[in-house]
């Protein structure tokens, strides 16, 4: 049978195609390829359980986990693992460090207690970081500014390598502490911080150190610099030429004020974890520290400080005044603090 008797047109199986035909079948057989190679990577990345996400892999890291430390139930929220931004804790990630605060007055034997505790291998104590007005503006810049020392990001001179047990700050009562004092209370309970109160017994002589640095601060006997504590006793010896006048009008309200700042100070922070400490009671019974070293949880060590003191002796040795200092408070409940209190 010839073509002609085909049922198909011959002609059906003809037709042009266009110039550019080579191109697009390219094309098309790229994208061909292309879904078959997407098609097929999922179906390898369901079989060994990777599912993408985004175009990303989701890759999963864990951190080591720190083991429950061995304490009571109650101090748990005093324990804390801080992650600095500036550093890493390496190996002491999981060296539990435990916050708190020296809540103090001027001229009270803060800054000498403060150096007892840098002599410890795992504390560091900041100093009087609110000393500087811009932090303690408001209660934000406060929180930040503790935020920042309670995560080991405070970098200052009294900074310990990464296994410090216990970090904190000296703090007065005049710099911002009193008056936001609610809202502090609750970060400190929040955030598991402890309080050591550290006042002086002995107002009367605090109150003679207070004027003796003002003199010092604008006289600058050493050799033209201000120095609010000593290295030596013969720099101490100077500072002690200057005997204050006292004003003895305002004797009696003063160190009632500071009494009244005191008591509210307590009353405020009763609920927070604390310790209650005199400066007097430090110097003549240096178990005293033991009790700070156990509050805070670190091994006991024998402090030292290279501090000397100024103002040695009794107090009429130092005051211009004294006989009307006497008279002033004779008869009245300051009575007491006329007398020498204690050695060193």
């Amino acid at each position: 049978m010839g073509d002609e008797h085909s049922l198909i047109p011959k002609d059906s199986f003809v037709f042009k195609l266009p110039k550019k035909s080579p191109l697009v079948l390219r094309t098309v057989v790229l994208l061909f390829v292309m879904v078959c190679t997407v098609y097929i990577c999922s179906i390898c990345l369901k079989q060994i359980g990777v599912v993408p996400s985004a175009g990303f892999l989701n890759v999963e890291v864990f951190e080591r986990q720190c083991p429950e430390p061995n304490i009571e139930p109650w101090d748990i929220p005093y324990v804390h693992y801080p992650k600095p931004k500036t550093y890493s804790r390496e190996e002491c990630s999981c060296n539990p460090v435990r916050y708190f605060a020296i809540l103090s007055m001027q001229r009270s034997g803060s800054g000498w207690f403060e150096t007892l505790l840098n002599n410890h291998t795992n504390i560091s104590s900041n100093g009087e970081i609110f000393s500087v007005k811009d932090r303690r503006a408001n209660v934000t810049t406060i929180f930040e500014t503790l935020d920042k020392v309670y995560n080991l990001d405070w970098l200052s001179s009294a900074s310990k390598n990464e296994c410090t047990s216990a970090v904190g700050l000296k703090w007065m009562l005049n710099q911002g502490l009193m008056k936001h004092h609610e809202e502090i209370v609750e970060y400190f309970k929040t955030r598991g911080v402890s309080a050591i109160f550290l006042f002086r017994r002995n107002l009367l002589r605090r109150m003679i150190s207070v004027l003796a640095n003002s003199y010092d601060r604008d006289a600058k006997p050493l050799h033209g610099t201000h120095k609010s504590h000593v290295h030596s006793p013969k720099e101490a010896e100077i500072l002690a030429r200057y005997k204050p006048l006292i004003n003895t009008t305002l004797l009696i309200p003063d160190l009632k004020q500071v009494q009244e700042m005191t008591s509210k100070a307590l009353a405020y922070f009763n609920t927070t974890r604390h310790i209650f400490l005199y400066y007097e009671d430090v110097v003549k019974n240096r178990t005293k520290l033991d009790d700070v070293q156990e509050f805070l949880k670190v091994p006991k060590l024998d402090l030292k400080s290279r501090q000397v003191k100024i103002h040695h002796g009794p107090l009429s040795k130092h005051v211009q005044n004294w006989e009307e200092v006497q008279t002033t408070l004779k008869g009245t409940g300051f009575k007491n603090f006329l007398l020498e209190d204690y050695r060193r």
